[in-house]
């Protein structure tokens, strides 16, 4: 499997406020240790399908915390705080799992991942 390339989107850095160059150098090192991670992943595994179950497993924690800054949102909202880096945050994480799903080789193999756990924990078309 080809090696992973991820960034941070251009939009979501340019949303960040000006005079704040922490936040911007925060995502750009968090995406370049997910990919490093993510790189090592698909490395070590035997094959494509192992290789896809360990970035899946990446994608469910992304999506996991996507949730939770997207509940942040309006609760910062309630407080009377701006929740800018919770959207950008956020989104950058709708992304990242966006970028890894658009990924040629890998995205296939994802959704055939998927597929085999949701048949693996017992649900069926019946049973929906």
């Amino acid at each position: 499997m080809d090696e992973l390339s991820l960034g941070v989107p251009k939009p979501v850095l340019e949303r960040l406020p000006n005079d704040d160059e922490t936040a911007a150098a925060d995502m750009q090192e968090a995406v370049a240790g997910w990919e490093q991670r993510l790189n090592r992943a698909i490395e070590d595994a035997e094959d494509d399908r192992e290789a896809a179950a360990r970035v899946l497993e990446a994608i469910d924690r992304f999506e996991q915390r996507h949730e939770t800054y997207d509940d942040l949102v309006p609760e910062l909202r309630a407080w009377g705080q701006s929740p800018i880096y919770a959207i950008a945050w956020r989104t950058l994480y709708a992304d990242v799992i966006a970028q890894l799903h658009a990924h040629e080789e890998l995205g296939e193999h994802l959704d055939r991942e998927r597929n085999a756990r949701l048949v693996e924990d017992g649900i069926r078309l019946q049973d929906l």
